[in-house]
């Protein structure tokens, strides 16, 4: 007697006849669900032809099945039409089920290259990238109508050598990637950001200091406050103190034990650390009071979680280091100063707000590493079909 267990097959409705086999399995099956016409959905129909669908199915346990499904050639008496009878579960003219299409996607997601996927499964490279793209295009349509998140991050990274750098949306809020788009200045993203829906919703933007980003989400998401992110802001720090360093001390920096000592933070250097460094700092006439100067700005810098009224406590400080800065003798200081001064609102967040993009910079090494496994790609919507999936 047909046994009725469509768990055993994976697809709903389905009545099993036999199961067989030793080192194929072959399930032989019938549709038990109701038949419609797909053209005008009438039910009166009638059996023109019989014949057998032979199906390649999801393995069972290390064995391949292969699906045996009875199917007919149905007249509809409504509309005259014929057509073959269409299955849940096994798309029109496919010689696979889903099951089998979601069981190749799931091991070639976990690692398993395209060449021996194939070769265990008996199908092309080519083959098994179709069925990947198709089952990561379902996944993304599912976030189609997704709407701009409430705290955006914004940064960029290298795409490929052809068509060079790329732009990162995150959400910050939920921790995933929102899109990636292709290009980096002002120019190239402007078509992108007109285009985007939800743009009221945004209401902080984390960035470096990067002058193009701040004019577009200046334009583009007019309610939004713009966050510098405290590492580019450090890091462009200290960069500059090196440079000055270099000036009054070429020899010095060429000193790799000397080199780490000064990148530290002031607190994080032990004892004997601080006292072969303050040694060094006095003999060079100068450096002493840059080095210092640079500590507390770094400290000022990295202040976190303050109410707005201590905030405004701290900006007098900032400002004042800014000054000090744009009236200094050193070129790459001065510089600094400009730089900082022309960021001074956003660089003043940071001890408002504690989000930051290094969540950004940490699915930029997953994306990295999707590239990798891929060995590069030339198609741009692949990557960002693959990233927005594996990263969202």
């Amino acid at each position: 007697m047909p046994q009725s267990d469509s768990s055993i097959v994976g697809l709903p409705e389905f009545e099993i006849l036999s199961i067989e086999g030793t080192e194929w399995v072959h399930i032989r099956a019938r549709y038990a669900g109701p038949v419609s016409c797909p053209w005008c959905q009438g039910t009166e129909l009638r059996i023109k032809d019989t014949f057998v669908r032979i199906l390649r199915h999801a393995s069972f346990g290390i064995r391949p099945s292969a699906l045996h499904l009875q199917s007919h050639k149905y007249h509809c008496k409504s509309c005259g039409r014929y057509f073959n009878q269409r299955f849940p579960g096994i798309g029109k003219g496919r010689r696979s089920t889903e099951p089998f299409r979601r069981q190749v996607f799931l091991a070639h997601h976990q690692g398993i290259s395209q060449r021996t996927l194939g070769e265990r499964e008996r199908l092309g490279s080519a083959t098994v990238e179709r069925w990947y793209q198709e089952l990561l295009e379902v996944k993304v349509r599912e976030r189609v109508n997704d709407l701009c998140p409430r705290i955006l991050g914004i940064d960029e990274h290298f795409f490929s050598r052809k068509d060079g750098f790329a732009t990162t949306l995150c959400d910050l809020g939920k921790r995933r990637i929102f899109d990636v788009v292709l290009g980096r200045s002002e120019k190239a993203l402007e078509g992108y950001f007109e285009r985007l829906a939800g743009k009221e919703n945004v209401q902080v933007v984390c960035m470096d200091l990067a002058t193009h980003y701040r004019s577009l989400i200046r334009k583009h998401f007019p309610k939004a406050l713009i966050v510098a992110d405290r590492f580019h802001v450090i890091r462009l720090v200290n960069h500059h103190f090196l440079t000055t360093w270099s000036q009054l001390d070429p020899k010095g920096r060429a000193n790799r034990g000397l080199l780490s000592l000064m990148r530290r933070h002031e607190e994080r250097l032990d004892p004997e650390q601080r006292e072969r460094l303050g040694e060094y700092l006095r003999g060079i006439p100068g450096l002493d009071a840059v080095y210092r100067f640079k500590q507390r700005l770094s400290r000022l810098l990295r202040i976190k979680h303050r109410t707005k009224r201590q905030c405004r406590r701290l900006v007098p400080y900032l400002l004042g280091g800014i000054e000090q800065l744009k009236s200094c003798r050193f070129p790459a200081l001065q510089s600094l100063g400009q730089t900082l001064w022309a960021w001074r609102e956003e660089i003043a967040r940071m001890w408002r707000f504690t989000k930051n993009n290094g969540i950004t910079e940490g699915f930029h090494t997953k994306m990295e590493m999707i590239s990798r496994r891929a060995y590069g790609f030339k198609n741009f919507e692949n990557y960002r079909l693959r990233v927005r999936v594996l990263c969202g």
